[in-house]
């Protein structure tokens, strides 16, 4: 059975870094209270109490034992802000109807829990957004990539296929009923902090869609059941494996990490909100799932008069915030989040 994801994710984690000291910055028109509307994410309801929406569990006062007994945010509840005791702290009110409802007394914080998505509660980010991302290779070296299962023909002529389409495979051991998925080949990811732009720190693939597999043998024969983009003759396949269980928990990262964008997944030439992009930064620098990064354009020349000017940049200035939400030992993937303006290849990323 396929695990869930994590849909609340605020738990009791204390920051690390020197976010821990600083004083929580509340809006200018923070509200008294805030009522839960389907479609809410935890990042969005957060900013409109918080100028730094990821700070949400320092708000909430959490420590790691309230981790234990799970408490749901669904449409409906209301998140009040308590300045009572001189500090600023956030308080749940239960909706009767909600299915978590229970007596209010005392604090009730938002804890971790697995669970289905349909069943409402309310997301930390956006998960329509990364959930594509979740369960597939999306980078893997070249060997490894050219010795995968490849598509090798169609029931006729056809070099071209799509969802319902027959296919038959050469390479592929498995059983009957397995799952796989179809990828094509894609590019280098080159870190853009080598002078010479020639070391390659992963291998991008490009998800294509999904097959099952019919018939067993040397020739196997599947069929697709989804197609994203036409599936070609000598896409490869790659066993299809569960989403993985992951705790998306917003925090600053133990040591301070920066980095640059190094692409955006679809090769997109500019990255909006709630677009995937890969920096060039992994667990072997530090960053785990969860990282929050802050994202900064880089400077422009500017254009001289005449020759004997130095050159002159425009003023690196922040643009929004970056959560990473996939991480490998060189690199990762985040969504872009509360940006301003478009976020472009080589731009730079720093842990508040």
């Amino acid at each position: 059975m396929r695990k869930t994801i994590i849909s609340l994710l605020w738990v009791g984690v204390l920051l690390s870094g020197s976010a821990v000291a600083d004083t929580l910055a509340m809006q200018d028109n923070a509200p008294d209270r805030y009522v839960v509307v389907k479609g809410d994410t935890l990042w969005g309801i957060s900013g409109h109490f918080l100028k730094q929406p990821w700070r949400w569990p320092e708000i909430w006062q959490l420590n790691k034992a309230d981790i234990k007994n799970p408490h749901w945010i669904y449409p409906g509840d209301v998140v009040l802000l308590d300045k009572s005791s001189g500090e600023p702290r956030l308080r749940l009110l239960k909706n009767e109807k909600s299915p978590a409802s229970a007596p209010v007394s005392g604090k009730v914080s938002p804890r971790i829990r697995s669970t289905s998505l349909a069943d409402g509660a309310t997301p930390s980010i956006p998960l329509s957004a990364i959930s594509p991302f979740l369960n597939k290779p999306l980078v893997i070296d070249n060997e490894t990539f050219a010795a995968a299962p490849r598509i090798a023909a169609g029931p006729d002529e056809r070099v071209i296929f799509a969802s319902g389409d027959k296919v038959y495979a050469v390479g592929l051991t498995g059983e009957v009923g397995d799952n796989w998925q179809v990828f094509r080949d894609g590019k280098n990811l080159i870190d853009p902090d080598d002078p010479e732009r020639k070391r390659v720190i992963g291998h991008q693939v490009e998800y294509l869609g999904d097959a099952r597999l019919e018939v067993t043998g040397d020739v196997a024969t599947l069929r697709l059941t989804s197609s994203k983009e036409e599936i070609l003759v000598g896409s490869r396949l790659i066993r299809a494996n569960e989403a993985p269980f992951l705790n998306f928990v917003p925090h600053v990262p133990e040591t301070p990490v920066s980095g640059r964008v190094v692409s955006s997944y679809g090769g997109v030439a500019e990255a909006g909100p709630l677009t995937t992009v890969v920096i060039n930064r992994g667990s072997d620098q530090g960053v785990d799932v969860g990282s929050v990064f802050f994202n900064y354009k880089a400077g422009r020349l500017i254009r001289k008069e005449n020759r004997n000017e130095p050159d002159r940049y425009t003023p690196v200035e922040k643009n929004g915030n970056l959560f990473i939400y996939r991480v490998f030992p060189a690199f990762s993937y985040g969504l872009v989040l509360d940006s301003t303006r478009a976020v472009n290849v080589g731009d730079e990323v720093k842990t508040p």
